[in-house]
């Protein structure tokens, strides 16, 4: 038997169902089933305003290239950021000629507030934050710092979908939060991602930008009648960023399950605790009260962790990393021995597999596996 860290788990007939009509009413592009997943999302999470992408990553670039234009940033003005996230975090602030800006993480796996704080600068612009795993961290008190210092706050979301601080939906502190709907995400798609304006102004200026910046989108264009408006204007230099509805066909399925598949996660996430905890040379990421995450992953430090990954390995089971710290790439390595709690946390995390198809007689599988390595 081989247990892969990830699989996505899909309720084949109601999605199909969903897709079916999208191929019956000969629409699969952007509008129709888009639309009515932004609505959705919106009423799920209680944020106000919506806007289906085709990732997570275009949707912190848009994030990024909006900000700067409005309140006129320039080239190589700061972001701080975390060297604990998959590349696409950072990459988006280079797409605008921004300097990422490494501050250190605490126990969570995220952002520590106090690191931020000793980084800002004259040219700092804004804070990106990611939710590791689903984890909020000390994301209320990192809003708090924005907010005293005049900085816009991104929150990276991409593993927060269904996460909840204080019994509210994730998002409300942001300026702008950019989900992720990606194949192995707690709500997958194949590929696509939400971003999230708290302002209007900007959620307008979105929609255009992912569509060209034609001020019109094809599915607006076509009346219920047939009759189609081919008549639009070009307001500015966009992208082809936006979902379609095959993509938001899958979401609407998954999105009705979200809360009853993280619920589930968070039960497999107990049991690793409560067998796992025995073993002294295994430390566990930190947990922050008032948070449900959607446990996204479960996470894992010990010292001689690429050991332990052989040890899994030829036992059929496959954790993951997430993840290298950036700095130790080529692109990032100006920031690296600037965080060296990130740092060793790179060093010794393991992601243990937690997906949907798991069961308990499998998280007791992996966790004896682990035993006998450490033992």
């Amino acid at each position: 038997m081989t247990i892969q860290v990830f699989l996505p788990k899909f309720r084949i007939d109601e999605c199909l169902h969903e897709v079916r009509e999208c191929l019956e009413k000969s629409w699969t592009g952007m509008g129709f089933k888009t639309q009515h997943f932004e609505e959705k999302w919106c009423e799920y999470t209680g944020l106000p305003y919506s806007h289906f992408i085709n990732s997570n990553t275009v949707g912190l670039h848009l994030a990024f290239h909006l900000f700067k234009n409005q309140y006129h940033w320039q080239a190589g003005d700061e972001v701080i950021t975390t060297p604990l996230t998959f590349i696409s975090t950072n990459h988006a602030i280079l797409y605008e000629n921004l300097k990422p800006v490494f501050a250190d993480v605490d126990g969570t796996g995220c952002l520590d507030p106090k690191s931020i704080e000793a980084r800002i600068t004259e040219k700092t612009r804004a804070v990106i934050y990611v939710g590791l795993g689903g984890n909020t961290g000390h994301l209320e008190e990192v809003s708090k710092i924005c907010k005293k210092n005049n900085l816009k706050l991104i929150l990276d979301a991409a593993h927060m979908s269904g996460t909840r601080y204080k019994n509210k939906h994730v998002g409300h502190e942001a300026d702008v939060s950019v989900f992720s709907f990606q194949a192995v995400k707690n709500l997958p798609t194949a590929d696509s991602g939400m971003i999230c304006f708290r302002e209007k102004a900007f959620d307008d200026q979105v929609r255009k930008l992912t569509w060209l910046g034609i001020n019109k989108d094809t599915y607006s264009r076509t009346t219920q009648q047939g009759s189609y408006k081919w008549k639009y204007d070009v307001e500015m230099v966009g992208y082809k960023y936006h979902g379609n509805s095959i993509m938001a066909a899958l979401g609407l399925v998954g999105l009705r399950y979200l809360d009853q598949d993280n619920q589930f996660r968070r039960a497999l996430a107990r049991e690793y605790r409560k067998l796992l905890s025995t073993i002294p040379a295994i430390q566990f990421i930190q947990e922050v009260n008032d948070c449900e995450s959607a446990q996204h992953l479960f996470q894992i430090r010990v010292k001689n962790r690429d050991e332990l990954l052989n040890h899994l390995q030829k036992n059929h089971i496959f954790p993951g990393v997430h993840y290298r710290d950036n700095t130790e790439y080529k692109l990032y390595e100006y920031g690296f021995n600037t965080c060296p709690q990130a740092q060793r946390i790179s060093q010794e995390i393991i992601s243990l597999p937690l997906h949907l198809h798991l069961t308990e007689e499998d998280v007791t599988h992996i966790c004896n596996v682990i035993r006998e390595f450490l033992k």
